[in-house]
């Protein structure tokens, strides 16, 4: 662990020299490059000085016990040896805890992506209800929602939902629901009062910065068409909708949510590079496969993370065997609880893993 830190705090000071640097500073995509990789190593830099300094103090201390001739001195030394000694061992767990929840992501804002799977109305219905859920648990953690793109379902809720989520800390506690969520419950449309079980998949992208994409214009199949949907005489007339497709991963992303075809393909610009950026990583991940076995679960769309059972008002998180029975109280954007053990079951497993 202490190698790591040591290492962190050669980089943190090596990054503070090169903004320094006249030749570095005006190279403005490194030096914006540089200024956040530096301001997410600085909380751990901190710590790490403030601990090496308390050790120094307690050098200082054993020195008075063995050298100092006066005895009140020696006695204060020793009251003193003893309470830096606590502050020590509560600094190494800190810094033990600290060092393993470090994730560079963790204050990147992101891109969330809410598809109906199986379960046809009652999905998109149930996407229309998740869609709510993350945007009050956003409107409490004081994050701003801005809607990309989606595509109404006729019977309500959505057949697909794209959405930013800015503010602090939003990968780190959002990063955990992606994956497939499971609904029982009986439809409104449901006259025998049978219960049905639906899904919807949801995706959490970060957002990729330009340094991290590079997209040659010559990838792009850039098309426009009419938007659907409601919009009034704006939907019939104008060709405002924009698909962009990266023709070497196959990626295709479309928007149509703003009046404006500049401001369309902004948006489908912006998810088309978190969509990059995931796939690259992904790809990454399936060569090292270490990174997936320090996370609470595979992180694949595909799996089932979570089941909202209606008549029972419970919440199961099958990743880490946990049920809360607070369903109505979830689904009014209060899932604090559920990330709270999901993030507690990460940092169980990553330490686990390397002690």
């Amino acid at each position: 662990m202490f190698n790591k830190l040591d290492e962190l705090l050669k980089r943190y000071e090596e990054i503070h020299q090169l903004l320094t640097d006249n030749e570095v500073a005006s190279d403005i995509q490194r030096c914006q490059k540089l200024a956040k990789e530096m301001a997410s190593l600085e909380h751990l830099a901190k710590k790490y000085r403030e601990y090496k300094r308390l050790l120094q103090e307690i050098h200082d201390a054993k020195n008075i016990i063995e050298k100092e001739t006066h005895q009140e001195f020696v006695d204060m030394a020793k009251n003193e040896l003893g309470e830096l000694d606590k502050r020590k061992n509560d600094m190494e767990l800190e810094l033990e805890e600290a060092i393993f929840e470090e994730d560079p992501d963790a204050n990147r804002d992101v891109i969330m992506e809410i598809r109906a799977g199986t379960g046809g109305a009652e999905a998109s219905l149930f996407a229309g209800d998740l869609f709510r859920m993350y945007s009050r648990y956003a409107a409490g953690q004081g994050w701003k929602i801005e809607i990309m793109d989606s595509h109404a379902a006729g019977a309500g809720g959505f057949k697909e939902v794209i959405f930013s989520v800015r503010g602090p800390g939003v990968y780190k506690r959002l990063k955990y629901e992606k994956g497939a969520h499971r609904v029982q419950r009986v439809p409104a449309t449901e006259a025998s009062g049978r219960i049905h079980t639906s899904a919807v998949t949801v995706a959490v992208l970060p957002e990729a910065e330009d340094v991290e994409v590079e997209i040659n214009p010559q990838d792009l199949k850039i098309d426009t068409y009419r938007a659907g949907g409601a919009g009034g005489q704006h939907v019939n007339v104008t060709d405002s909708a924009v698909r962009i497709t990266h023709i070497p991963t196959g990626i295709i992303v479309q928007c149509q949510n703003e009046r404006s075809q500049h401001k369309n393909k902004a948006a489908a610009m912006k998810v088309l590079k978190a969509r990059i950026l995931d796939h690259l990583r992904t790809e990454q991940d399936k060569k090292t496969a270490s990174a997936r076995k320090k996370q609470v679960g595979t992180g694949d769309r595909s799996e089932k993370i979570r089941t909202y059972n209606f008549p029972d008002r419970r919440v199961t998180d099958h990743r880490i065997g946990f049920t809360i029975h607070k369903l109505d109280r979830v689904m009014e954007g209060e899932i604090g609880e559920v990330i709270d053990a999901l993030a507690q079951a990460e940092r169980k497993l990553k330490l686990g893993q390397t002690k």
